[in-house]
């Protein structure tokens, strides 16, 4: 099992607790009612275009990387 990592939450100590707890409930509830907008695959699709866009992004960095490795910047 992953652990969690340990991230900043830049926002913890300016926003209130009730206020970021409202801010979740409605995030969950969005979440919900689009799961039961759309058909399951709607959804799944949607999740592997994200993934397919990440690695695309991973791909340019990794070549700009690889660019700047060769260039010696």
């Amino acid at each position: 099992m992953a652990e969690k990592s340990t991230r900043r939450k830049p926002f913890e100590e300016r926003i209130p607790e009730d206020v970021r707890q409202h801010a979740r409930t409605a995030r969950d509830e969005v979440r919900a009612g689009l799961q039961a907008f759309f058909p399951p695959e709607v959804l799944e699709h949607g999740r592997k275009a994200r993934k397919e866009m990440l690695l695309a992004w991973r791909g340019m960095i990794d070549a700009v990387l690889e660019r700047m490795d060769e260039q010696k910047i």
